[in-house]
């Protein structure tokens, strides 16, 4: 049997003086894991996790939403709740102005531009712009058409501001609500219909009537095919971007439901700008009575010029 000091481990000195007294011994050489190893180890381990975390969707990306959206649950009564509706960059602004000026064929205005990050301050400046753009030029329009006239007499109707940020907003805000409330409805009888918010719809409408501000300008021209030539080549741009964007989401119900839709929708469009034209351009022409002439029997004569 053997003994205890025979069964306790040794410190053998260098390879080289064990070698040397049996070359045949057959030799094992256990190191320690070395640097290397152990990072491209560790890189394969973050990887493969990064993998899983895509496949997951819980990437870095995914975690700045969740805080994104843990930011936008404040109270509505705050002022940070409102505040996150306007966090917007003038960059922006102006790429949304511009896709919806030049609409791109068969890409969705929503998916393109809003749906990363809806807000409210384009639309109401823009909405607040075109209340002022279509009164300022409806006055002017009225000033240039009576020009010259002797017993015209120029006087600024501000009522008509009131009544212009009436039409304009309840447009802009009332509709997108019943559109919104009608596409809720009918999600809920067809599964697969594309849903949008209520803010991204009200951005929608808010930017496509950005284009009916240089139109207004332009309506200051003294010519009726000139100023519905502009309505109709308006009408086109920005109806285009409602009906590229609110097709895809009612293309899956029923045939005749979802082309009553896009037309109402077109219709309503259609409405508010030749609405606008009428009122605050087209407006008849009034007569102008001239002060009371007395005849020579003691009689008063009232002329009126046309």
């Amino acid at each position: 049997m053997a003994a205890a000091d025979d069964l306790k481990f040794q410190e053998f000195d260098d390879a080289a003086n064990l070698l040397a007294a049996n070359p045949d011994a057959t030799t094992i050489s256990i190191d320690e894991p070395s640097a290397v190893p152990k990072n491209k180890h560790s890189h394969l381990q973050q990887s493969g996790r990064e993998e899983d975390d895509e496949l997951l969707g819980t990437d870095d990306s995914d975690k700045t939403e969740l805080l994104a959206g843990q930011k936008k649950s404040a109270p509505f009564w705050t002022f940070e709740y409102y505040q996150t509706f306007f966090d917007v960059d003038t960059y922006q602004v102006l790429d949304r102005i511009k896709g919806s000026v030049f609409p791109v064929p068969g890409k969705n205005f929503v998916r393109l531009y809003i749906r990363s990050n809806p807000d409210l301050y384009g639309p109401f400046w823009i909405c607040a712009t075109l209340v002022f753009a279509i009164v300022v030029s409806g006055n002017l329009s009225n000033f240039f058409i009576h020009l010259g006239k002797p017993t015209y007499h120029y006087v600024p109707e501000f009522r008509k501001v009131s009544i212009a940020a009436t039409t304009i907003y309840a447009y802009a805000w009332l509709v997108p609500l019943a559109l919104w409330g009608f596409l809720m409805w009918r999600n809920s009888k067809v599964m697969n219909i594309v849903s949008y918010s209520f803010l991204e719809i009200v951005c929608v409408y808010g930017y496509s009537l950005f284009i009916y501000i240089p139109t207004a300008i332009l309506w200051i021209i003294p010519q009726k095919v000139v100023r519905w030539v502009l309505v109709m080549f308006s009408l086109c741009l920005s109806g285009s971007v409602l009906v590229m964007t609110f097709w895809p989401a009612v293309r899956d119900d029923n045939r005749r439901i979802a082309l009553a839709t896009v037309g109402t929708i077109v219709l309503l469009h259609a409405l508010l700008a030749v609405g606008c034209l009428a009122y605050f351009f087209d407006a008849p022409e009034l007569d102008f009575p001239t002060p009371n002439i007395p005849a020579h029997n003691g009689t008063t004569v009232i002329t009126k010029i046309q």
